[in-house]
């Protein structure tokens, strides 16, 4: 098995499964560090594609974005355990996931004031 050091940046970037459960907005408990997960999705998420319609500058223009890179996977607490990349370096068996396409909203169309409201409990998270 190919080691994650050994992917080249295409390699790395074909790893994803554009399940879009990145995007969902998270949200964080102060006293716990429990993370929450959202029905609500960035701005630039195409719900059609389930891609990131600015992907390349997806960073500069939302800076709580993070870009996943082989340095920093095994760092993410809030990556689903779904994720392709986590279990990539997990070393564990991909497991069949639903994309969030048809299961989310754009957080243009919510009051951020209530985002509580849209946490969610996904099995697949």
């Amino acid at each position: 098995m190919k080691k994650i050091e050994d992917y080249t940046e295409d390699e790395w970037e074909d790893i994803c499964i554009n399940c879009g459960k990145c995007c969902l907005i998270k949200l964080q408990d102060e006293e716990t560090d429990e993370i929450y997960y959202t029905n609500v999705v960035c701005k630039y998420f195409n719900q059609e594609t389930c891609k990131c319609t600015v992907y390349q500058n997806r960073c500069e223009l939302v800076p709580e974005c993070l870009k996943l890179t082989k340095d920093n996977v095994n760092n993410i607490k809030w990556m689903p355990k779904t994720c392709a990349y986590r279990k990539l370096f997990e070393n564990t068996p991909e497991i069949k996931t639903k994309s969030v396409k048809g299961r989310c909203i754009s957080e243009t169309l919510i009051n951020p004031e209530n985002i509580e409201d849209y946490i969610v409990d996904w099995e697949d998270l």
